[in-house]
């Protein structure tokens, strides 16, 4: 029973973990810069020696081993890719006003020596295991990479849930390159290709498995294969994927470039209304019901530098009662994009004056 059970927790956690760590270790810039060459080389030296020694085992414990060396081989790569050490030619954003199908040539230049480097692996994988009896190396990077590559496709043609939230700003250009749109035919294609293995994968599991290293093997590389599965999903429904790993993105990434985007933020914006009541209103005891309707004009101070406006001593009376109200409803009824441009106009006008008085 342990044969069924502790291969796809196992084989999950390793997943996760792993994912997780990459994440961790990449997105902290500044902090792990010197680590993460370490790191990479300590993966791959670690990965390539349990290789050769599970080539040539076929017991439960080479079948774990050779799992969790590719893995290690894989997240080498992983960090690599991720650090922007090994990307492309070219690895710059989308140009500009280019669409369809000839984003093709940049996106290729783009991730040129990534694609290069994952063949590498896998034949280096496949050199030292080909001649043993144990496959599960092989067979774990050969889901990896199938996984992967059925990815890269989708998001290039266009998925409505990118992720790209999960890039560090090494490799974030390559967001450019995603398209959010529905789905078109290849989606639904891959994903039912990828089903359809997977039945093959747990119908081996049930019918042709006998040794319990046979039961672990397939167990494992079908649990992987099953999450990459899911990780597609995760391109389709709006699944919390951030939440797996929490953990790992509070390293420093930053979210969506809505500063970029939406341009610079203003701070400390104050509105000042002008000429907002008439002057009988000004006076001791005026109406305050007897305001115009009229929408008051108004001029937006604001302070470049951040610095907090000294607090205004409050005077009682109808004319800042009045000046109060149209505050809060300039503020309910202006959205932040008006306050910011006329902040930028704010400048070439004098600010007005009730009964000779700056407001």
């Amino acid at each position: 029973m342990a044969s069924y059970i502790v291969p796809p927790i196992f084989a999950a956690f390793v997943w996760w973990f792993s994912t997780g760590a990459v994440l961790l270790l990449v997105g902290r810039s500044g902090r792990f810069d010197r680590f993460r060459p370490v790191s990479a080389v300590c993966l791959v030296a670690a990965a390539l020696p349990c290789l050769v020694l599970s080539a040539d085992d076929t017991t439960v414990g080479a079948a774990y081993l050779a799992f969790t060396a590719t893995i290690l081989l894989w997240a080498a790569q992983e960090i690599a890719f991720l650090a922007g050490w090994v990307t492309g030619p070219h690895p710059r954003q989308c140009p500009a006003g280019v669409r369809g199908w000839k984003r093709l040539g940049p996106a290729l230049l783009a991730i040129l020596y990534h694609e290069i480097t994952l063949l590498v692996c896998g034949a280096v994988v496949l050199a030292l295991t080909r001649s043993g009896p144990n496959q599960v190396a092989l067979w774990t990077f050969a889901a990896l990479w199938v996984l992967r590559q059925s990815a890269k496709i989708n998001l290039f043609l266009g998925v409505p849930v990118t992720n790209d939230e999960l890039m560090p700003d090494a490799v974030r250009f390559l967001k450019t390159y995603f398209v959010r749109k529905p789905v078109g035919a290849f989606f639904p294609t891959s994903v039912t290709l990828a089903t359809a293995v997977l039945v093959i994968m747990v119908q081996r599991i049930v019918e042709v498995a006998v040794t319990p290293s046979e039961v672990v093997s397939l167990t494992l590389v079908s649990t992987l294969f099953a999450l990459g599965l899911v990780e597609h999903w995760f391109m389709l429904l709006p699944l919390p994927a951030m939440t797996l790993w929490g953990w790992g993105m509070r390293s420093g990434f930053p979210p969506e470039d809505t500063a970029m985007e939406q341009g610079p933020t203003i701070k400390n914006v104050t509105a000042l209304p002008l000429r907002c009541v008439t002057a009988q209103a000004s006076e001791p005891g005026a109406n305050v019901s007897a305001a115009p309707a009229a929408q008051p004009q108004l001029v937006v101070l604001a302070s470049v530098r951040g610095e907090t406006a000294p607090a205004k001593p409050r005077q009682p009376g109808a004319r800042q009662r009045l000046e109060e109200q149209f505050r809060q409803l300039f503020i309910e009824q202006h959205a932040s994009s008006d306050l910011a441009t006329a902040a930028l106009g704010a400048g070439t006008e004098p600010p007005a004056s009730v009964n000779g008085r700056t407001s």
